[in-house]
């Protein structure tokens, strides 16, 4: 029996919230279209809201390299003013047009001088990771202003 109670709770859930998508449905178009704005992009090839927020997270270093129908953003070697004796270059991947975690790939590289010479040099995961936590906020955000508009 409370085999039975565990599975109606969450199939009463599940009909709430498919009933409440088909009242969201019945709904004013502008809705809809911000619906839709929120999960496609038409104008680029990747999700505009992830390709805004890479650019914003990036804008620090110089772009090699900007593709929105593809998707890619490669930076040039950036050193800090402050610490000059290293430096990072990162490539940003956008691979959907859906604003999704999993839609987002940002690689690094690192090196620091050592005796005149640039040697590459590990990136630490919480570095990378940082990055695409930043650039997900940043595009959530710019979603939601657009949905308020």
């Amino acid at each position: 029996m409370t085999a039975i109670r565990n599975f109606r709770r969450p199939a009463a859930i599940a009909v709430l919230g498919v009933a409440s998508i088909g009242l969201a449905a019945c709904s004013s178009s502008d809705s809809a279209r911000a619906d839709l704005a929120a999960a496609q992009v038409s104008t680029i090839g990747v999700n505009s809201y992830l390709w805004r927020a890479s650019l914003e997270a990036v804008s620090f270093a110089p772009l090699l390299q900007a593709d929105s129908n593809g998707g890619v953003i490669v930076t040039d070697w950036y050193a800090n003013p402050s610490n000059p004796g290293e430096r990072v270059k990162m490539t940003v991947s956008i691979l959907d047009t859906d604003l999704r975690a999993d839609a987002l790939r940002v690689a690094a590289s690192r090196q620091v001088n050592q005796s005149g010479a640039w040697v590459d040099a590990p990136v630490q995961a919480a570095t990378v990771q940082k990055l695409e936590d930043i650039i997900l906020t940043k595009a959530r955000e710019l979603r939601r202003q657009a949905l308020s508009n």
